[in-house]
């Protein structure tokens, strides 16, 4: 080979650069293999950084990759003396000689100090042989550059040094942009994959949102059970399938008994309990294919395919068989009781609604009759057209005053006196002759008419008292109240008037209203009777024990008497759990400073028996049977226990 000047080559030289040349052959063969095969980005730099270490013979080779928006640059690999040093920093673009290539994507070496201003010449001229840096551009974007500090052995990196470290630079770029390709790709596809997890879990989280806002669309949040409309639903569809197999289906309506009292003396958390337990108890009775739900409150109802009217009153004796254990809720044990209206498929409607109505008539008739159960009849339905009518008489009946009243006489346990009477009402139909107060009392109280029937019935009682003790008879009248008289704020008022045109104490009348009454509407109901007892007119709880009634809210309510239910006196001597009751009642009602009278005395026998518990009054079909006015005057004049008499101031009065 010719030297160009015409002399003979070295072959020292030649044999140097047929060294380098295979060298630089074999360099380009491992880039195009590492450009092919290898896609981990870091490894990428670790083996571009160690072939461009041997390839200029350099102490240190860095690789600074350019940042997303071109104002840093990392040092992501490193060989050779001292390389861990600035190994992953982090340092802005307008930093050192790094910084000046990769701002001006040229090529660094001694030759480049040409170019520089006066300032970055003088800053750099010392370093500049010893430092040669060249950019990474790849076809997409720019990546960075490679850089070598000190030439190993000494002197200073050359233009050949350049020259490969340029066309090195060229081809690794490739393999570090299709490495970086490949790692975003990666972390695009990585991405993807965790984007359609978290779908997947949305669509899921979604589906499992959906079926719970299903089913608390119709069922109970409280005792998990189907509420109104699911139960609608099923009795819909129960009344298909009966009515394609010709067979009966019975709707069972169930309203605990005296709820109200539990929560309102109790606290609605213990209420919510006691439902639940309830509900559960109803559960376990049933079979699998009968559908029991709440409609809310203290309201439940069951769906009872194929039962006709035997059947269905054996379901309703499981139901109330499976209340008949006390129930355990926060240390105190509770008996409840249920009312329950049966209604039947196809006899009394062939509709949801019109069977959830007649069982709820059905369910008020026997919570009215105290009774476990009631299956419907028609005649107790005061929307019935023959209840429709009744209301029609009624109101007809109170417009024209035909109301009358009954007198049931009390008798004094202690002075042995007749003291006072119950005013009963009475209605005597013009065509039908007498009606039982159960048949027309609870049509007025599903309407506006029950408060003037209460007044026409108070003033018929304060009447006839003022007529006996004008006769000279000292004698006090009981009239009962219902829950709709006690709600009209006007009522004292409008018993003050009555007491004033017909001249009678106050003190001669007595309100008797029940515990289920007062428990109704406490607040209020607290407020009415502190009016009326202010006025001197007695109060009095009627069918005491029957309720929930506390004893500290007892304590507050400004009663004068406790009446104890019939329930407990007729069979007080042959039950002894009655008997109990009776005895416990008297002394309790003494220790709050309360008189007590003792209902359904038919017997001697019982007469003898509550005398002895200390019972202040009774009354009964022994003392006498509920009286005309008349009759009960003549009563009065004729009785067998003496009558106090009206003395002359009270005659004055």
């Amino acid at each position: 080979m010719a030297a160009a000047s015409g002399q003979p080559a070295d072959p020292t030289d030649l044999r140097e650069q047929l060294q380098q040349r295979e060298l630089e052959i074999a360099l380009l063969k491992e880039i195009n293999e590492l450009a092919s095969s290898e896609y981990d980005l870091q490894r990428v730099f670790d083996r571009v950084a160690k072939l461009a270490h041997g390839l200029i013979d350099a102490e240190t080779v860095h690789i600074a990759i350019l940042s997303p928006d071109s104002r840093s640059y990392t040092y992501r690999a490193a060989v050779g003396a001292n390389a861990g040093e600035l190994l992953g920093e982090t340092l802005p673009i307008d930093v050192g000689i790094c910084g000046w290539v990769l701002r001006h994507r040229r090529p660094w070496w001694r030759g480049a100090l040409e170019e520089l201003s006066d300032n970055e010449r003088n800053l750099w001229e010392k370093k500049a042989g010893t430092l040669i840096m060249v950019p990474l551009a790849g076809k997409r974007q720019f990546l960075g550059g490679i850089a070598g500090i000190n030439k190993r052995g000494g002197g200073e990196f050359t233009a050949r040094d350049l020259e490969l470290l340029t066309l090195f630079a060229g081809q690794v770029s490739i393999a570090i942009e299709n490495a970086q390709f490949f790692s975003e790709l990666t972390e695009t596809t990585e991405r993807a994959r965790l984007l359609g997890q978290q779908l997947e879990k949305a669509n899921e989280r979604l589906t499992r949102t959906n079926e719970e806002l299903q089913h608390l669309a119709v069922h109970d949040p409280l005792t998990n059970l189907p509420n109104r409309t699911l139960i609608q639903d099923r009795l819909q569809q129960g009344i298909l399938a009966a009515r394609r197999g010709e067979e009966p289906l019975a709707l069972i309506m169930i309203d605990l008994d005296h709820f109200k009292e539990v929560n309102d003396t109790l606290g609605h958390h213990v209420g919510d309990q006691l439902l639940i337990c309830v509900g559960k108890r109803f559960h376990h009775a049933l079979r699998e294919l009968d559908t029991l739900g709440r409609l809310g409150g203290d309201e439940f109802a069951v769906v009872v395919p194929g039962a006709g009217a035997e059947a269905a009153i054996v379901v309703a004796d499981k139901l109330q068989a499976a209340l008949e254990s006390p129930i355990g809720i926060e240390g105190t044990s509770f008996s409840i009781g249920a009312s329950m209206g049966i209604a039947l498929y196809p006899e009394h409607g062939n509709e949801p609604a019109s069977l959830l109505k007649c069982a709820d008539v059905a369910m008020y008739v026997a919570k009215r009759n105290k009774e476990a159960y009631c299956v419907y009849d028609d005649s107790q339905d005061i929307n019935n057209p023959n209840r429709l009518a009744l209301l029609g008489e009624l109101r007809e009946a109170l417009q024209n005053k035909q109301m009358e009243i009954a007198l049931q006489p009390k008798l004094d346990l202690v002075s042995g006196h007749i003291v006072g009477a119950e005013a009963l009402a009475r209605w005597v139909h013009p065509q039908s002759g007498p009606v039982p107060p159960d048949e027309f009392v609870p049509v007025l109280e599903k309407t506006g008419l029950i408060r003037p029937f209460a007044l026409q019935i108070l003033e018929r009682a304060i009447t006839e008292c003022g007529r006996c003790r004008q006769a000279g008879h000292d004698i006090s009248v009981a009239v009962n109240l219902s829950m709709h008289n006690l709600r009209d704020p006007h009522l004292p008022d409008q018993i003050a008037d009555l007491l004033a045109v017909h001249g009678i104490p106050a003190s001669c009348l007595t309100l008797e209203i029940t515990e289920s009454v007062i428990m109704s509407d406490p607040e209020f109901t607290m407020d009415v009777l502190t009016r009326l007892s202010g006025m001197d007119i007695h109060l009095s709880i009627d069918d005491f024990g029957t309720g929930y009634s506390s004893l500290s809210y007892l304590k507050k309510l400004p009663v004068h008497q406790l009446k104890i239910d019939r329930s407990f006196v007729r069979d007080m001597t042959s039950d002894a759990d009655d008997a109990t009751i009776v005895r416990s009642t008297v002394d309790l009602a003494h220790n709050l400073g309360l008189k007590v009278v003792g209902e359904g005395v038919e017997t001697e026998e019982v007469l003898d028996a509550i005398r002895m518990t200390g019972c202040d009054q009774v009354q009964g079909y022994l003392v006498s049977r509920p009286l005309t006015p008349e009759r009960f005057l003549q009563f009065l004049d004729g009785s067998p226990w003496p009558v106090r008499r009206v003395s002359e101031e009270e005659e004055a009065y």
